[in-house]
């Protein structure tokens, strides 16, 4: 007798645990995508700060290739970044005005991050006309920048201005000029760019501003944390 009620019991109950545990699972999955960081493409981003030649793609954008040059005369290209996500910004070593702000918050990343091999900072010359090499040491040496975490890159004028429209899309403050890294052209932007393993934008941020880049330091834990769930 004992076993006709029983075992409906025991089914009832394994089909509830399941459906809790079922449920539950699929709960966590939709918080940890609500909760995940957007991946920027040119066509969530305002025209404004997108070259023409990128505006409306809506899929795979990525950083483009590049080869440039370190504070420690390294030359520095997309394998160096494998499996590593990075802020990126854009400066001048004599600007007297954002830049020193921008790079003091800059520190703060490297702190925070100094013990994780998984972080970079990737500091691009605007004007490398001027800034060599050795301008670029002296900089980094002022901020105590540790040259294995935090680059500082110079090189082709024309390469680092067609990363910053068409791979980072930083066209805010840009003066008139050539609008080809000519001479005469001229990019300056606060903006910090942070990018993950597989070369896609993951978040836009003003870095003379502490609470936008408290919000960058959340962002980048957010991004380890999947990072680290993607490559289990």
């Amino acid at each position: 007798m004992k076993k006709s009620w029983l075992a409906p019991l025991i089914g009832a109950a394994v089909i509830l645990i399941g459906g809790i545990l079922i449920g539950t699972y699929m709960n966590n999955e939709a918080m940890k995508k609500k909760d995940a960081l957007p991946v920027y493409n040119p066509s969530q981003i305002n025209d404004s700060l997108v070259d023409p030649s990128m505006q409306g793609k809506g899929t795979g954008h990525r950083i483009a290739d590049f080869s440039l040059t370190s504070q420690e005369g390294k030359s520095i290209t997309q394998k160096d970044l494998e499996g590593k996500i990075y802020v990126a910004d854009f400066f001048f070593t004599t600007c007297g005005s954002i830049c020193p702000k921008m790079t003091s918050q800059l520190t703060r990343v490297q702190e925070k991050y100094k013990q994780n091999d998984k972080v970079r900072i990737l500091s691009h010359t605007v004007l490398p006309e001027e800034d060599s090499v050795e301008a670029m040491a002296n900089y980094a040496l002022q901020y105590g920048a540790d040259s294995h975490m935090w680059l500082f890159l110079t090189g082709d004028k024309k390469q680092i201005y067609e990363l910053a429209r068409k791979s980072y899309f930083v066209m805010k403050e840009v003066a008139v000029g050539e609008g080809d890294g000519g001479k005469s052209d001229f990019i300056h932007t606060e903006n910090f760019v942070l990018v993950d393993s597989q070369k896609r934008i993951r978040g836009y941020y003003d870095g003379t501003s502490k609470e936008e880049v408290d919000q960058l330091l959340l962002d980048m834990d957010k991004l380890l944390i999947e990072e680290s769930e993607g490559a289990e």
